[in-house]
């Protein structure tokens, strides 16, 4: 069941942290964004847990959410930025071979809240990868490339250092923007877990719960994954990294210290090839 009351007010934490110059204020918000999340999620997991009546009324679904137009360069980062959103938000997902739609699986809130943060992020990092490149703090700096040479039979491969060029130098801020996002997302939901389960009533008392909020949330995660089995027709696996220009370790570190200080859109196209997807 979509909760609105819950995405306007992650929206709210969003614009508020989009809207303030101090770090450690868009810090605060972006993290209250995850935590208000997480603790909606662990609500629905003990509502499922102890009334039939929610079980019934609320189950994973699948939601595919459109990322680019084919052809658009730099689609992969742009996903792993959603994969790293999903991971947080206990969502597994399904990634079109050319990385310009993913298919959602997990409960419809958590999804929800995953767009809202999406939509945020991908248009930041997008500028802080423009603001990046227009800097020309990539110029003189190189990547490594692994490239096969040889002749005949006489095969091998090596790593070669060229010039950064203004798209690998992209993809390689993106990517490490994308990483740092997902690990400060996870910190986020890792504290509220660990608060929501030391403030838990205990005991016999009128407050106390049949079920605990760490089993709650464990039979969510083995919902979702049973869901997933029975409703991905993906195959492969995916990883973000695959086919990259060039590794620039200059450019990544830039795009890490932008996942760092990142404030914390996308359309949904629904229909669409199954056949196409990796896992």
């Amino acid at each position: 069941m979509r909760d609105d009351k819950l995405l306007t007010k992650i929206g709210g934490l969003l614009r508020q942290a989009e809207g303030t110059d101090n770090d450690h204020e868009a810090e605060a918000f972006m993290a209250a964004a995850q935590r208000l999340a997480t603790a909606a999620s662990i609500d629905l997991a003990l509502a499922r847990a102890h009334d039939p009546a929610a079980r019934r009324t609320a189950s994973p679904i699948t939601r595919q959410v459109q990322i680019g137009k084919a052809g658009k360069r730099g689609l992969r980062t742009y996903v792993q930025l959603f994969v790293q959103i999903a991971q947080a938000n206990d969502i597994t997902c399904d990634v079109a071979s050319n990385s310009t739609f993913v298919i959602a699986y997990g409960f419809e809130a958590d999804i929800d809240a995953c767009e809202a943060l999406y939509t945020s992020l991908v248009i930041q990092m997008v500028a802080a990868s423009d603001a990046y490149l227009k800097s020309g703090a990539y110029k003189g700096e190189t990547a490594r490339q692994v490239v096969t040479k040889g002749t005949g039979y006489l095969w091998r491969r090596v790593v070669e250092e060229k010039a950064l060029s203004p798209i690998t130098a992209r993809l390689n801020f993106q990517s490490a923007f994308a990483s740092r996002i997902g690990t400060r997302l996870r910190e986020a939901r890792d504290e509220q877990h660990a608060e929501a389960i030391r403030t838990e009533p205990v005991g016999a008392g009128p407050g106390a719960r049949s079920v605990s909020t760490a089993v709650a949330m464990r039979n969510k995660e083995l919902e979702v994954k049973d869901f997933y089995r029975t409703a991905s027709t993906a195959r492969g696996t995916w990883r973000p990294n695959r086919a990259t220009a060039g590794y620039s370790t200059a450019a990544r570190q830039a795009g890490d210290r932008a996942g760092r200080r990142a404030k914390i859109g996308a359309d949904r196209e629904f229909g669409g090839a199954r056949g196409v997807l990796e896992r």
